[in-house]
């Protein structure tokens, strides 16, 4: 009988290893991902070696005490590519630092699955496209700073339902539409929206279309 419990004890202790494991590798494998997308001149992402089971050890990358990724500082950084639908595995990511480089393309609409995150700074890029409505899934989000890109499209009304949402910045793109006024944005400061020269607003709910000259 305290042989078998023994054996239960060091199976349950490994089976919680392995899943530490698959999921520090999962969360490593979608960050070199994005390392792949990027082009680094600087070499700020050097350390990021697929190797290594854990990205915990990785330049710019912080972890929990149950090593999962939780930030990722690359601010100001140099790095030109684009974003990688794979950034929306790191189910703990609480700050995705990204601003100040030169990323371009599209925001993932994957980055809608990462529940965690309180910080999504892309601010003075190149990214373009829309503004996904899956972002209104971020029900943690604080801060949201998109400005100075090239975004297009309506800003979506699924942003007025994250009721944690204190600081939003989308001025200086090509948005379109009219502006929220509900939700969090009744206290958003309107010059977190100008420079959008198609942008019109704010709304009067019910007496205008949020997508006025969007097409």
């Amino acid at each position: 009988m305290v042989v078998s419990s023994l054996r239960l004890f060091v199976l349950v202790v490994l089976s919680l290893g392995l899943v530490n494991w698959v999921s520090a590798n999962s969360e490593g494998d979608a960050l070199y991902a994005l390392r792949k997308s990027l082009k680094d001149p600087d070499n700020v992402l050097e350390s990021w070696d697929p190797n290594l089971v854990c990205p915990c050890t990785w330049f710019h990358i912080t972890c929990n005490a149950d090593n999962h990724v939780t930030r990722v500082d690359l601010g100001n950084s140099n790095l030109s590519g684009h974003l990688v639908p794979e950034l929306g595995k790191l189910e703990y990511l609480q700050y995705l630092e990204l601003y100040k480089n030169n990323i371009d393309g599209s925001i993932p609409a994957e980055l809608g699955n990462l529940k965690s995150l309180i910080s999504l700074d892309l601010y003075n890029n190149n990214i373009s496209g829309n503004i996904p409505s899956q972002l209104g899934n971020l029900k943690s989000l604080v801060f949201l700073r998109l400005n100075k890109n090239k975004l297009t499209g309506y800003i979506p009304r699924e942003l007025t339902k994250i009721s944690t949402l204190k600081v939003l910045d989308v001025s200086n793109n090509n948005l379109c539409g009219t502006i929220p006024t509900s939700g969090p944005f009744e206290h958003i400061p309107l010059e977190n929206f100008e420079n959008n020269p198609r942008l019109e607003g704010p709304e009067l709910l019910g007496l205008a279309s949020y997508d006025t000259n969007c097409v």
